[in-house]
């Protein structure tokens, strides 16, 4: 009696896991059968779930139709520039946060958290005249700076953590063998907080390639233009091509998808690394 509860308990457990990978999955599921429409399918009344005819050619067209290579470029610059600056400035203030003492530490992190509750389109305002004051609203260089500026909080928030729940034991055992609190830092520490790194990593990458708002108001070349922004090709004033903002919206999910499963590894990776063998 007791096998035939596991069976049934683990059996509804599935069922459960699979609800669930559908719910999650059921807008995606929606983009794909939407993105292989035609345009009449889409805007019939009633609406097909399926399409009646299967247009693969839509992800091939998307490409014919907008220079959508040179807007994945542009994503991946600011993406992975935006992230590096962040996470190169972000190291350092958060060991100094979970190490060091001086005065107004507290005081000093508390104001570098309040800068989360101010969202960019409060201050869009200044934020375009400091841009065009430094000839960068037409500049990737400035969209990097800003997703840096903006992410800093939260990475500073996390990586602060990670080091915190590192032992000083461990840096002194190397300052005593002769490294110097920076080399200590980067032979010991950092290797440790492998995983607070790559998971801030992670999420200031998402929140750079899904930049939008700001590339929206300091963006005006063609040329210069991310994924996100390249999407609006196909809005139009007599109507909109969804089969194709489908498809589009779709492959740029991929290179979240691709970065995420290569950190993921480095992820396990820094959590084994940190193991102690007794």
């Amino acid at each position: 009696m007791n096998k035939r509860n596991k069976k049934v308990g683990r059996f509804f457990l599935y069922m459960f896991a699979w609800g669930m990978s559908l719910f999650i999955l059921y807008p995606y599921i929606v983009m794909f059968l939407n993105s292989l429409k035609d345009q009449q399918t889409i805007y019939k009344i009633p609406g097909t779930i399926l399409p009646i005819e299967w247009h693969w050619e839509n992800f091939i067209n998307v490409w014919k139709d907008i220079p959508l290579l040179t807007y994945f470029k542009n994503s991946a610059i600011i993406a992975v520039f935006g992230t590096l600056l962040c996470i190169v400035c972000a190291i350092p203030a958060a060991y100094a946060f979970a190490r060091m003492r001086f005065p107004g530490k507290r005081f000093l992190m508390a104001l570098l958290m309040m800068t989360q509750m101010f969202s960019p389109v409060v201050m869009m305002v200044g934020i375009y005249k400091v841009m065009a004051r430094y000839s960068m609203t037409n500049s990737l260089l400035g969209i990097i700076l800003l997703v840096a500026a903006f992410n800093q909080a939260f990475a500073v928030w996390l990586l602060h953590g990670t080091f915190s729940t590192i032992s000083k034991e461990l840096e002194e055992a190397a300052r005593i063998d002769g490294c110097s609190k920076l080399s200590a830092m980067i032979r010991i520490i950092l290797p440790l907080a492998a995983p607070g790194i790559v998971t801030a990593t992670t999420f200031v990458f998402i929140n750079g390639w899904n930049e939008y708002t700001l590339s929206l108001i300091l963006i005006g070349d063609t040329n210069l233009k991310s994924i996100n922004l390249g999407i609006r090709a196909f809005f139009g004033y007599t109507g909109t091509q969804w089969w194709y903002v489908f498809a589009v919206s779709l492959l740029a999910t991929l290179p979240i998808l691709l970065f995420f499963r290569i950190l993921e590894r480095h992820l396990t990776g820094g959590l084994t690394a940190g193991a102690v063998k007794g």
